[in-house]
């Protein structure tokens, strides 16, 4: 008898596991690395969802193209501006239906399709204990000693890499492939993404690193340091967004509503702003945490919409290929 109830206990609980539903959420391998906010975000969106989240970290847009209908992803998140036409116009998403008044972007925001839930700007990030004085433009890092050290990411597999090079294009125009010729010795390594390059430069083993301007907030609120600083340049800074989309085909539509809805919510742009180590794009900067208080911001914001980045982008890459593959 009391095998039979332990048999029957196993059913039951083996039932009700499967009887749980999965939200199965494609995301950067930044979100769930240990700087990311992925194990958070499961964790609050599982307490009142009674479902089970999972993220499955990889390459986002190129993974969900090649899958097409057949994906398993119900969301994907950390798409950005640079490659929603692509996305577009895969006909794989389905609109958001979340209401866009509670944004607090420093750009209008009216996309139906893809909702942002961060957003930062691209810098180059520097140890005042190492560096005194970092550049003070875009024009000054040029011309810096070769002996500079830095780190950046791969802008065909990183949306910081990808930012890049739109940043340089954006300041430089026809010049760009002039400028990262002139940038290339100081180069260390180029990483496939950014947790790898943070990495080196924590580690020491760079000068300067590709990052953003929200990235001192982690230094000064985790861990009391106010040693690491961006590079402020009057040239102006790439402006980025970040998204999350709820794919068309998914098999848990109203679970997909709720997630999306939830990354609008108090609760999760409270969390983000130290959770991504990026500005909530829908809290009130007076509701920001301290440390982000401090920040160095750029007063110029450089921006392309989806179509020019779109039309920039295999120029603005082949620009970078050309001058650091002499």
């Amino acid at each position: 008898m009391k095998a039979l109830t332990v048999a029957a206990a196993l059913m039951t609980a083996s039932s009700a596991l499967a009887q749980t539903p999965v939200l199965t959420v494609y995301a950067g391998d930044y979100i769930t690395s240990e700087w990311g906010p992925g194990p958070r975000i499961e964790e609050m969106f599982e307490a009142q969802c009674a479902c089970d989240l999972q993220f499955k970290p990889g390459d986002l847009l190129p993974r969900i193209l090649l899958e097409g209908s057949r994906t398993e992803a119900d969301i994907v998140f950390g798409l950005n501006t640079d490659v929603t036409k692509k996305a577009r116009e895969s006909g794989l998403f389905a609109p958001h239906g979340q209401p866009l008044d509670a944004l607090t972007l420093p750009i209008e925001w009216t996309d139906e399709i893809f909702l942002p839930f961060n957003y930062g700007h691209t810098a180059f990030i520097y140890n005042t204990e190492r560096m005194a004085e970092a550049p003070a433009s875009f024009d000054a890092l040029l011309d810096a000693p070769d002996d500079l050290k830095i780190v950046i990411q791969d802008p065909r597999t990183s949306i910081t890499g990808l930012a890049l090079v739109l940043w340089v294009q954006a300041v430089y125009g026809d010049g760009a492939q002039a400028a990262w010729e002139k940038l290339a010795p100081k180069i260390l390594t180029v990483t496939k993404g950014w947790s790898e390059s943070y990495g080196l430069f924590t580690d020491g083993e760079a000068d300067m690193v590709l990052s953003y301007t929200s990235s001192p907030a982690y230094h000064i609120i985790a861990e009391e340091d106010r040693t690491k600083k961006a590079a402020i340049f009057p040239e102006g800074h790439y402006f980025m967004v970040e998204l999350a989309a709820k794919v068309a085909g998914t098999d848990q539509p109203e679970l997909a509503d709720q997630f999306m809805g939830f990354i609008l919510s108090h609760e999760f742009q409270t969390m983000i702003a130290t959770g991504n180590w990026s500005f909530p794009a829908a809290l009130p900067q007076d509701e920001w945490p301290e440390g982000f208080k401090e920040l160095d911001l750029p007063e110029k914001v450089l921006f392309y919409s989806e179509d020019e980045a779109a039309d920039l982008r295999d120029k603005a890459i082949e620009a970078w290929r050309a001058a650091l593959s002499q």
